[in-house]
Order: C-alpha cells, then structure tokens, then sequence
C-alpha cells in the first residue's frame, strides 16, 4: 500500500487530512525493532498500523502481522483502524468474552492481520487453530502493560511461536528499565515523542483538594458537585473502591457508571459507552481504565487514592487535556497520607459543593439485544427509532453497534414512552428485546 492511498483512506474513514510528525517518521521506519514513546491520544495506533498496512503482501495463507493489546477495549479500538487502513486483506479480532465460536469460524479463510490479547491468542495456538510460525510483523502496543506480571508468561509462550519475525513495533506513553530476554530484539530504533507535548503543563491543570477526613467521599461529593458540567473520570486503586464509591454517589442521584475488571466484558463495553454518550458523565474506575480507552472530551480526572506508580499517574492524567483540550487532575489528600514523590500540584482547591451548571445527564441508552451478527446496522436502528418511535433524527444520539447487541442514547424525557412505543414492532423483521439501561 502507497503513502498516497493510506492518506486518502484516512481522509475519507477518519476525515484525516495529513499525518502528524511522529506518524510520518513511522510510516518511513523500516528498522527491525521499533520502539515508539508517545504521549495518549497523540495518534499511536494510527502511527504503528500504517508501517503493517504497507508491509502487508498478496494473502498466501499465512498471518502476516499480529497486533497484541492488553485489554479487550484496546484490541477492539485497534481492529476499527487497522480493518480500514488493510482494506481487502482479512482482519480479525480475538479478546476474552468474545465468542470462541464466532472466532474460529472466523478463521475459515486464514486471517492476514490479527488483533488479539496475549491470552486469547495463546489459547487460539494452543487449540491448533492458527499458526503464526511464519508471522513476519508483530506490534505490542502498551508493551510496558503487556509484559507486566500476570502477561508475562503468556507473552513468553506466545514468543516461542514466532520463527520468521522480521519487524517488530513496540509502543507506549512510558518505557520499560529493559527488555525481557524472550523478545528477539536487535538493532532496536527509539522514536520518541514522549515530550513533544510543550503546552501540556499549560492545559492541563494540577489541583488539590484537602479532605479533612481520612474517608473522602464527602470531600469527593463535594467536588463532584462542584464542577462543571463535562466528562469526569473518577480513579481508585480497588475493585471493592469502586462498587463503595459508585454505590455512594448513586445515592445521591449523581449519573455514575463503574469500570473494573471484575466486571463482565459487555458490562465493561456498556460502562465505556454510557460515558461517551452522556447517560452516565461520571465513571469510577480502576488503573484499567487509564489507558487503551477511546474516550473524548474529558473535562476531569480526581485521584481518589494515590496513584501507586509514577505510570499510573502519567495515564490517569493522560485521560484529560488530550491533544488540544485543555483539562484539570485533582488529587484528593488527606491528612497524614503518603503523598508519592511524582504528585505534584499547582494550587489548591476548596469545594463548595455547589455550581449553576453541575455535571447532569439528560440522556438514556437503548440496548438491543441484535447487533452486528444478525445484520443490524446503525441506519437500521437510526429508521427504526424514526418510523416506530417518533423521534427526529436530531433526538437521536449516539448509536453503537456490537457483535450480538446495540446501544443507542435517546432523550431521558420521553424515554419510557419511546420503550413503550417501539417495543411490539420488529426491527428489519426480527423481533428484539429491547430495554432501557439502569443508570
């Protein structure tokens, strides 16, 4: 594939116009090992899939590249690029909770690119289902995460596979102190674009809040009720913080989602939506929830709990203030905490719990129980709620479409209603199941 028909996929897919500086340097690397350091939201994925795009040759029924991603949400967000950068070569996705057998019979006619995390790939190569000995490309993107304990070991069983790589692309907000033995990497190039970001300490603002307490969740429903009315990421360090916080704000009405590993995959995929969509504005989640996620307009992110590593605390900042945004991190103390060396603040910040404009939510989602699998598109649905529901195309939100289910956000006014109204009716005569989701 030529620079020229990358970029007018790009423009007509993604309404990218020109590559930025590190996504040229990329798309001319032609080392054995790269190693790109970029800060999130910079266009990393953009920048790793044009080098694999352009490697790809003829299918000759082998995989040529495989892209590994720590999470499920990342390996989805790669496969809807890199699936339109190879237009015409086969793309897969595989991740935990998806489907076994939707995968597997996705590998009727043998993938060229595949998108998977570290341990749904090694459970295809243990099953014998693919064989990736004469994969010549492989990315690992949020390498630093992939290769932390508990991916380790898969990705050391998972390298024994490869015998014919000939690039492999490493990527991250941070770098690992070394690279573990098992990867064959020589001659390995560095681009680094890490400090590239000149304006961030402009946009993105540092501010503490004191709690006078040692349990913050006065001074964190203080807070909350105190800012604007934009996209707010709440970060704590344990499963158990966030069903307690969660729970405590939904008392109060607050529109809160939660996000966490112990959460089933489609709840994690739900949680990540209704927070695009605006059902749920506020979301409480773990360091799971710092990177790899396609999340917009952040206006906040509130360090709950300290941030146990100087990583964590570059990911969870890096949720806001994205390429141009500007954006505020508050970081919640308490008296006699142990405050990390890398936290740092610019002022001070005392909540007084009320603001004319406080984070609401107007907005409800639909959950169709038919997606992708049983040929339901978007305009299907968009004509569904028009024709049987009432609405104007303008009362309409955003629409997500899934394998085996879709998400759509609607008025909150009239939600009860539209339900009421559209629900004896079959959409592209199939019946559906559709429901309104607790928020």
């Amino acid at each position: 594939m030529t620079d020229k028909e990358i970029i007018n996929i790009l423009k007509s897919r993604f309404g990218i116009e020109m590559l930025n500086d590190m996504q040229v340097e990329m798309s001319r690397t032609n080392s054995p090992a790269t190693l790109l350091l970029a800060p999130t939201g910079s266009g990393k994925t953009i920048a790793f899939a044009i080098p694999v795009a352009k490697r790809l040759k003829p299918s000759n029924d082998s995989i040529q590249s495989i892209i590994i991603a720590p999470s499920r949400e990342l390996v989805l967000q790669i496969y809807d690029v890199v699936r339109v950068l190879c237009a015409g070569k086969k793309t897969v996705a595989f991740y935990g909770g998806h489907s076994m057998i939707d995968e597997t019979k996705s590998l009727s006619v043998i993938p060229d690119v595949i998108v998977a995390t570290p341990g749904r790939l090694l459970d295809h190569i243990n099953r014998g289902n693919i064989d990736i000995s004469r994969t010549d490309s492989l990315v690992l993107d949020e390498y630093d995460k992939s290769l932390e304990l508990g991916f380790h070991d898969e990705m050391r069983r998972i390298a024994r596979h490869f015998k014919g790589l000939k690039q492999i692309i490493m990527t991250s907000a941070t770098r690992l102190d070394e690279m573990p033995q098992f990867l064959p990497v020589r001659h390995l190039k560095t681009i680094d674009y890490s400090h590239t970001d000149k304006d961030l300490k402009q946009r993105l603002q540092l501010v503490r809040v004191g709690s006078p307490v040692r349990d913050k969740l006065q001074t964190l429903s203080d807070l909350l009720h105190s800012l604007p009315n934009k996209k707010t990421i709440v970060f704590v360090n344990h499963r158990e913080s966030v069903e307690r916080v969660y729970q405590n704000l939904k008392s109060q009405k607050l529109p809160v989602g939660m996000y966490h590993g112990g959460l089933e995959q489609l709840e994690r995929e739900i949680a990540i939506e209704l927070l695009n969509n605006g059902s749920t504005p506020i979301l409480i989640s773990t360091d799971l929830g710092a990177r790899g996620l396609d999340i917009d307009a952040v206006g906040a992110v509130i360090h709950y709990h300290m941030p146990p590593t100087e990583q964590n605390w570059t990911h969870r900042n890096g949720r806001t203030a994205r390429v141009d945004a500007e954006g505020t991190a508050y970081i919640i103390t308490a008296e006699g905490e142990n405050i990390p060396d890398f936290v740092e603040w610019q002022r001070d910040y005392a909540p007084s719990g009320k603001n004319p404009s406080p984070i609401i939510s107007n907005i409800s989602t639909l959950y169709f129980n038919l997606g992708k699998k049983e040929k339901i598109s978007r305009g299907d649905i968009v004509g569904f709620l028009i024709n049987k529901g009432g609405l104007t195309s303008q009362q309409i939100g955003r629409i997500t479409v899934k394998d085996h289910c879709a998400l759509a956000a609607i008025p909150s006014d009239n939600a009860y209603n539209l339900l009421k109204a559209i629900a004896p009716h079959k959409i592209k005569n199939q019946r559906a199941r559709i429901t309104l989701i607790d928020r």
